[in-house]
């Protein structure tokens, strides 16, 4: 019974359950509100046939519709 509630013991193992399944939780969340932010976020590409393979001037053909 010395290791049972020790941190390698039941202890330990119900703290790394609660760890992993809290980053689950978060990642989980921030992906829910970021996806439901940019649903009504539409966007259009302009001139497809110039962007480059790892360009950062890819970012000049992103434009957004509704965007002023």
């Amino acid at each position: 019974m010395n290791g049972l509630f020790g941190v390698n013991g039941l202890l330990g193992f119900i703290v790394a359950v609660v760890l992993l399944l809290s980053v689950v939780f978060c990642l989980g969340y921030t992906a829910v509100v970021t996806q439901s932010a940019q649903a009504n976020n539409p966007y259009t590409i302009e001139n497809a046939n110039t962007l480059q393979m790892r360009s950062a001037d890819n970012a000049q053909h992103y434009k957004e519709v509704g965007a002023k």
